[in-house]
């Protein structure tokens, strides 16, 4: 059964080296997101690499009404469908922090926005018995800190909701995936300098489909941010809370 992917944020930095190399194995493509000049332009892309069907879909992840059409055209394929969440938002936390309204678009960006249309899809994929969620959060959602708290906060949620939907959907064959990436090369990161263990969308790429591969539950890329983080969250709170990074 041939297989069908929607990949939701598709305009996104990590997203691009991700879809090719789909598009390169001979998949079908959903490509969802808000540019669909940009989407279009990918879906060509995506033809010429070798997928078997590419098409846009216009999403915004504050706006539910728009995901039912994208499911519905999934399904619609008959084949085994298999989603990948890229979307959400990181606003620089001083912004938060003078303007407290901005909480809400990241949490309906990286938390509610992609956990909702999951749950409106998790049945069809039920259904069929088969398919892959890839869902991508952050390192930031191991351990709050000063420097990004609220993005996090709602990575660490999406990171849990996760959780629960592979426990679900695990019993129907269906396998959820969670992406912890650290630092990533992309537009996201552009102007905060060199960081350490910065990786690339490409690898980031690689490493998704070495993980779905291995039907991995959680992963982190770079790898060394196991270690990392692991570190990092056995850190006392009376001594984390006085470290700035």
């Amino acid at each position: 059964m041939s297989e069908t992917w929607i990949i939701l944020g598709a305009t996104s930095s990590m997203a691009r080296p991700f879809m090719r190399k789909l598009a390169a194995a001979g998949h079908s493509l959903i490509l969802a997101g808000r540019d669909m000049d940009d989407l279009n332009a990918s879906c060509t892309d995506a033809m010429a690499r070798g997928a078997t069907f590419a098409e846009a879909a216009a999403l915004d992840v504050r706006n539910a009404d728009t995901f039912q059409p994208i499911i519905d055209r999934a399904v619609g394929l008959h084949s085994i469908v298999n989603v990948a969440v890229f979307v959400g938002s990181m606003p620089d936390q001083s912004d938060i922090d003078a303007d407290p309204s901005l909480i809400d678009g990241v949490v309906i960006d990286s938390l509610t926005g992609p956990a909702r249309f999951l749950q409106m899809i998790a049945p069809q994929m039920e259904e069929i018995g088969a398919g892959v969620v890839v869902g991508v959060g952050s390192v930031a959602g191991d351990r709050g800190r000063i420097a990004n708290y609220v993005y996090g906060a709602a990575k660490g949620g999406f990171a849990t909701y996760l959780s629960g939907l592979r426990n679900r959907l695990g019993r129907s064959g269906v396998h959820v995936m969670t992406v912890k990436p650290g630092p990533v090369d992309t537009a996201m990161t552009w102007g905060l300098g060199k960081m350490p263990f910065m990786t690339t969308a490409d690898a980031v790429a690689n490493d998704i489909l070495k993980g779905v591969r291995k039907k991995r539950n959680t992963i982190y890329t770079a790898g060394i941010w196991r270690i990392v983080m692991t570190v990092i969250r056995c850190v006392p709170e009376p001594i984390f809370k006085k470290m700035s990074f």
